[in-house]
């Protein structure tokens, strides 16, 4: 299978327990359908559910590297891989925007997951940046917890309160 003529970049974004991850995974799973090589990536200090898992509230799950910093991505990354996910980008300093920039120039399809905000409503690291400089950008609403609305923003819990 050749690789994309042209890379790409999309970003899965919205609040906490909006479905960023499902979203994340459905799309890489229909890429191994496709028979595409998918690589996917994230920030090594995620360690809520495994160490080399990406891992939805839902529980669905899906192989994944840690990295400690966004160049670390490229000695990681596989010659024949037509597809990299990256979650909780948001985590990642600014280089991260260079190496998807990167990763697209070379004609890789590069899925970007992570929240817009932070629980003050500011945006939240590289997101912006990389939400201007993608092709498609979907953001997801999760449900308000007190009463039902769709909910757009993360709010901050201190001792469960």
């Amino acid at each position: 299978m050749s690789p994309h003529i042209n890379g790409s970049v999309e970003v899965i974004t919205g609040s906490m327990f909006s479905g960023k991850t499902d979203e994340l995974i459905r799309r890489l799973r229909r890429a191994a359908i496709a028979r595409q090589k998918v690589q996917v990536f994230k920030p090594a200090m995620d360690v809520r559910y495994a160490v080399e898992k990406v891992t939805s509230h839902a529980g669905t799950d899906f192989d994944a590297i840690p990295i400690e910093h966004a160049a670390d991505l490229y000695d990681r990354l596989e010659k024949d891989t037509t597809v990299v996910a990256i979650d909780e980008a948001q985590f990642f300093d600014d280089k991260i925007i260079a190496v998807v920039d990167e990763l697209a120039r070379r004609g890789i399809r590069v899925i970007v997951a992570g929240l817009d905000t932070d629980f003050r409503g500011e945006p939240f690291g590289p997101m912006p940046v990389l939400m201007a400089k993608a092709e498609r950008v979907d953001k997801l609403q999760a449900i308000c917890m007190v009463c039902g609305e769709p909910a757009s923003r993360t709010q901050r819990l201190v001792n469960g309160k």
